[in-house]
């Protein structure tokens, strides 16, 4: 019994200790993304332009470091419709604070399609993240992202073709 108390007075110390440096908001975008073949497409492929919505969670772990994982809708793809991929998408971005009003981050970002079952997309994607960001006041700012995609899109079944996704996002967003 005491080592159970012990633990769950450690687990809610920890979880009040980050919730005072914790912040939390809501962010949207537009996207400008395409789909790199590998080899190159025979055929026209044009970039698409989407959008993405979500929120997030910012958890200062020192004065300049913090941890930012997010839940997002975005959409993807090139523009032609059969080359469209939606995703839910959940990167995890460890920011650095360069001065009051601007930050730079990278992290690592899995997507989960949200298409049709058996629609030639692989069910889950994975990509890294570059982004800076500016805060306009204390609580609103705006920001850009590069997704590189790290992992074939395409089922193994469509064979000597490969594609990975190349998304730029300019956002809003709030911080509350």
């Amino acid at each position: 019994m005491k080592k159970q108390l012990l633990f769950l007075g450690v687990v809610l110390i920890t979880t009040f200790s980050f919730a005072q440096n914790a912040m939390y908001g809501v962010r949207a975008g537009i996207n400008v993304s395409n789909l790199d073949f590998e080899p190159d497409a025979t055929f026209d492929n044009q970039h698409r332009n989407g959008f993405a919505i979500g929120f997030f969670g910012e958890y200062n772990l020192s004065p300049v470091i913090a941890l930012a994982p997010e839940l997002q809708f975005s959409a993807e793809g090139a523009k032609d419709r059969s080359l469209r991929v939606d995703y839910i998408q959940a990167p995890i971005l460890v920011k650095f604070k360069i001065g009051d009003r601007l930050s730079v981050g990278a992290g690592p970002l899995v997507g989960v399609k949200v298409h049709e079952f058996e629609d030639g997309y692989a069910n889950f994607g994975f990509s890294g993240v570059g982004a800076i960001e500016i805060m306009i006041t204390d609580e609103f700012f705006i920001d850009a992202r590069y997704h590189y995609g790290v992992t074939n899109i395409l089922e193994d079944n469509i064979i000597g073709l490969e594609a990975t996704n190349t998304n730029i996002q300019i956002g809003i967003g709030v911080k509350i």
